[in-house]
């Protein structure tokens, strides 16, 4: 039982802010649902394997033609990465160095959002530089965004908890003293290896809730402004329709993140546009 001088740890501290987001989405986000009420729901299509193939194939295209620009957007995402793991070492934050480099695959439906909006300017025959990226802003359904872009951070949040909870349930509370001693601690020890074992678990769940929410959310709300709750039921019923396809999709921008962070995360310049502006196409092939 809590008490008055209890004081809240890291995976409280997530959960309970985790609540104040999901109270504040829903008063002040979507305060008029019936500005909604007379859309149709969307349709949601069966896919194949093949039309994963064209969606990267049109990735690859929209690249090609958008070149510098998108090569721009793509080099926010390593120096990211780059900045977060040199601030772990400088901070004694070394466990969460990894937790902090997977959890931007939870959170990358957000961060790939400008992604989304090129490839839709492109396909309406509208100017498609970085610039019209910002244009995101200026759309009619920017507050459904923005919340549901909450909601992922708030995901990202509650992930880094639980991680902290794993290591400190399994290697201890206190950082280790180098980085010979944290590597020896997770990868010749039985604690280390329970730690792994339990990160990857915990990180698979909250990667599989992050991209079934997220496939279809936002491309649909830049698309339509169907609202938040709306694109996230959608999103959930792409995923129900054709799971094997979409698990298989997942692998791949599993993959390829896995890839293209391998050389320094330098070939996240190119993969992340990429899978960006795949996934666009992708939404267009589920949602009729």
């Amino acid at each position: 039982m809590a008490t008055e001088n209890h004081v809240e740890n890291p995976f409280e501290f997530v959960i309970e802010k985790l609540s104040w987001a999901a109270a504040d989405v829903g008063r002040h986000v979507v305060p008029h649902p019936e500005r909604h009420a007379g859309q149709a729901v969307p349709q949601v299509r069966r896919i194949t394997v093949r039309d994963l193939a064209d969606a990267l194939r049109q990735g690859v295209a929209d690249m090609g033609a958008l070149r510098d620009d998108v090569l721009f957007i793509g080099v926010i995402y390593p120096v990211a990465g780059l900045l977060l793991s040199r601030l772990a070492f400088s901070y004694d934050l070394l466990p969460m160095l990894f937790p902090l480099a997977s959890g931007f695959a939870l959170i990358g439906p957000v961060a790939a959002i400008g992604l989304y909006e090129l490839s839709r300017r492109r396909e309406h025959g509208l100017p498609a530089s970085w610039l019209n990226a910002f244009s995101v802003f200026g759309s009619p359904a920017i507050g459904s965004i923005l919340g549901l872009g909450v909601v992922f951070l708030a995901l990202f949040g509650l992930w880094l908890g639980t991680a902290e909870q794993i290591y400190i349930a399994t290697l201890g509370p206190e950082p280790p003293h180098s980085l010979a001693a944290f590597e020896n601690g997770v990868m010749h020890s039985s604690a280390g290896t329970t730690m792994i074992a339990e990160g990857v678990a915990a990180g698979f769940l909250f990667a599989v809730v992050a991209f079934a929410i997220g496939v279809v959310s936002f491309p649909l709300l830049l698309d339509r402004d169907v609202g938040m709750w709306t694109a996230v039921r959608t999103s959930l019923r792409a995923v129900a329709r054709n799971p094997g396809v979409l698990a298989l999709w997942g692998a791949i921008v599993a993959g390829a993140l896995v890839l293209g962070s391998l050389p320094a995360l330098v070939g996240l310049i190119f993969v992340v546009p990429v899978l960006g502006h795949a996934s666009w196409h992708l939404y267009r092939k589920l949602i009729a």
